[in-house]
């Protein structure tokens, strides 16, 4: 059956908490084509409703690199793929601590260890306990995770070294993943995260555009991260990287992407919807358009095998949209 909305129809119910189905969501997609600006001005009423006016920061730190047994066709360090990367078992309490410490004088939120690979195997486990430990006596930003594929007991470990949320993605929507990775499922990908939600961590879940998808299931991966239990979806835009299966992608066009977080918005209403991967390569415009559609909540500072945004240049393009940090 057609499913026929209108945007105003679409915004009552988003700022009264409603989400959008996603065949509502893509026939406003389909009704607001030549009004973009439209499109975004309602996602950024139903996020200030929701979210306010401050944004959320986090930064993250390559803990881990390379060397993953994983074969995630968008992903350097994947050892299925021959990208040149820097590789190495555990980031040095030095270099960690000096990264905190320069992010937490800026200002930023949150602070993530990120490690490459299927899981922390468990007899590594209690050496990243001690590196977020030592970063929870050296400042004030809130401790998150992202080490795969984690089981209660690992999680809750990480929780008493006091990890409060952990991020694990589920990449794309669970009709398009397999055709990007063969080697896990998104099945294990949700049981991880319902484990961090019973340790009592929030969750971080979200993805990838860009990889071949289509908006369809774009707007299922929100969804999905929603019903999840995530508060937030961090958006990360492809950046193709050579020796990968993804290194020809045509990139996304930046009205694509503009109109994709802004739909987003509708589906997931309530959610910190975070810029995060791939940014870099966005014009200020489409930037600022996307901070006044929809997202409020940003990765800084350097990705982990990319470069990322200067911090106090992206501060600054934050105060000029009007947001608090």
């Amino acid at each position: 059956m057609k499913v026929s909305i209108n945007l105003t129809q679409a915004l009552e119910l988003c700022l009264a908490g409603t989400p959008l189905s996603i065949d509502e969501a893509l026939a406003l997609d389909n009704n607001t084509k030549d009004s973009t600006d439209a499109l975004c001005d309602a996602a950024d009423a139903i996020r200030r409703r929701h979210k306010g006016n401050t944004i959320h920061t986090c930064s993250i730190i390559n803990a881990r690199s390379g060397r993953c047994s994983e074969d995630c066709k968008w992903c350097a360090q994947s050892s299925h793929h021959h990208t040149g990367i820097e590789e190495y078992d555990c980031i040095s309490e030095e270099e960690m601590l000096a990264i905190y410490r320069d992010n937490d004088a800026h200002g930023v939120n949150r602070f993530s260890l990120v490690t490459s690979g299927r899981r922390v195997p468990p007899s590594q486990i209690q050496r990243f306990c001690c590196l977020f430990r030592k970063a929870g006596k050296s400042g004030s930003m809130k401790l998150c995770a992202s080490m795969g594929l984690l089981d209660k007991d690992q999680l809750q470990k990480l929780y008493d070294a006091g990890v409060r949320r952990y991020h694990c993605n589920l990449e794309t929507s669970d009709d398009y993943f397999p055709s990007l990775c063969s080697t896990h499922s998104q099945a294990e990908k949700l049981a991880t995260i319902a484990a961090a939600i019973e340790v009592g961590m929030e969750v971080c879940v979200g993805g990838i555009i860009g990889m071949g998808e289509n908006m369809r299931q774009r707007l299922r991966l929100a969804e999905q991260a929603r019903l999840a239990g995530a508060v937030s979806i961090p958006v990360n835009i492809l950046s193709p990287i050579p020796g990968t299966p993804l290194q020809d992608t045509p990139p996304l066009s930046d009205k694509e992407i503009i109109r994709t977080v802004a739909l987003m918005r509708f589906i997931a209403p309530e959610c910190t919807l975070h810029f995060a991967g791939g940014r870099a390569r966005l014009s200020p415009k489409t930037v600022s358009r996307m901070l006044r559609g929809g997202v409020n909540g940003a990765l800084v500072g350097n990705m982990l095998t990319t470069i990322g945004n200067n911090i106090d240049q992206d501060l600054e393009l934050f105060r000029e949209s009007g947001y608090s940090l």
